[in-house]
């Protein structure tokens, strides 16, 4: 399903604890370069990654799953960057937590997973990242920076 600016913009404007599911602790992944930025821009980075449990990520402990994340956060988006056979379970678990939203970056996709998110009331944006959306609607003064209120 498509996204217009209007739905992302809100999205990024109304989702300021974004959980990241496979952020990793290496700092040339993708996944920790999306995560440094939108940290900078004021959104609170909740890592989730397995095999980095225990461990501090960008300044904050990473986390075993959704589920241990959300008994000391309160997580509104979920930001996946795993394969796209992985993101049903993980979808799941954003349906358990309570999280608003599913963001599949790009490369991500699973219809079935997103449907199922949708149906249990969760926005939904598959292959897209969160970093060049983010960037874009700043540019088009959709969204504010980080220097800027908002």
């Amino acid at each position: 399903m498509p996204h217009d600016n209007t739905s992302i913009a809100a999205l990024l404007r109304s989702c300021r604890t974004i959980a990241v599911v496979g952020l990793s602790p290496r700092p040339e992944r993708d996944s920790h370069h999306v995560a440094e930025y939108l940290q900078q821009q004021g959104y609170r980075i909740v890592p989730v990654n397995p095999m980095a449990a225990g461990q501090s990520i960008l300044g904050e402990p990473c986390w075993p799953s959704l589920t241990e994340a959300t008994r000391h956060h309160r997580i509104d988006l979920v930001d996946v960057f795993r394969n796209s056979a992985e993101v049903p379970p993980i979808a799941g678990e954003a349906i358990a937590v309570g999280a608003r939203a599913l963001w599949l970056q790009l490369g991500v996709r699973h219809d079935a997973a997103a449907a199922h998110a949708r149906a249990a009331g969760l926005q939904v944006v598959q292959d897209r990242c969160t970093l060049v959306e983010h960037q874009r609607l700043v540019a088009q003064g959709a969204l504010p920076g980080a220097s800027e209120p908002g």
